[in-house]
């Protein structure tokens, strides 16, 4: 009877193995999202329907005006587009590097000397990105500046009207992502600690580039590609 006592009062033995508080049974932990992702993606998803308008726009204008574009594509120039087009696409490459950076928690390069590209940090891939861009958005004003030469203006035509507003509004959200670099590489002289937040920061304005990439992409094969 003894034993059967001990039995009775002895503590339940499980195979199971103990769930942590805030698990659910085979899905892990539970985690929050980043809500500064998740805002950022909602936003982006607000200015995709802004361009969508954007793109409905040129291709109704121009289903009215076929005449007219076939006039004033002539003069476009597809070279110097494609390669500042390049240009962009590479800056997106650079970005992702500095992404990797800080998920590592490599704010910079340290003491280490800036031709060792291997070292480089979060930093010093965002400068590159932000030269990068700085080139498109210097190449798309020297291209402006040859179509008023040629006489395609905002005012001039429907197409002009057109491509200023699709490129010129383009070019608005790149100068809006110069910015947001520069903010993020002053955050990295500014704290000693390079913390999670900062991090994010890196990441979500990594977004909203490859967001403006991808749309130029598009706009570049409507406007110079699809004659």
């Amino acid at each position: 009877m003894a034993n059967l006592a001990d039995v009775a009062t002895a503590s339940p033995v499980t195979s199971e193995p103990a769930r942590s508080a805030g698990s659910i049974p085979g899905h892990g932990p539970v985690s929050r999202p980043n809500m500064v992702s998740v805002g950022t993606i909602v936003w982006l998803a607000s200015e995709l329907m802004f361009f969508a308008g954007l793109f409905a726009m040129y291709f109704t204008i121009r289903s009215v005006e076929p005449e007219l574009w076939k006039q004033s594509t002539g003069v476009l120039n597809v070279p110097f587009a494609s390669a500042n087009t390049l240009i962009l696409v590479i800056s997106s490459v650079w970005c992702q590097l500095g992404v990797h950076a800080a998920e590592h928690g490599k704010a910079h390069r340290g003491d280490a000397s800036l031709l060792s590209v291997p070292s480089w940090g979060m930093r010093e891939w965002y400068v590159l990105t932000y030269i990068f861009g700085a080139i498109f958005v210097s190449g798309q004003v020297l291209e402006y500046s040859e179509l008023v030469h040629e006489g395609i203006t905002l005012s001039s035509t429907a197409y002009g009207s057109v491509f200023y507003l699709t490129t010129g509004f383009h070019a608005m959200h790149v100068t809006g992502g110069l910015l947001a670099f520069l903010l993020i590489i002053g955050r990295t002289f500014t704290t000693r600690h390079y913390s999670h937040a900062q991090a994010a920061g890196a990441v979500v304005t990594s977004y909203y580039w490859h967001f403006v990439d991808v749309v130029w992409i598009a706009l570049f094969a409507t406007i110079y590609l699809l004659k």
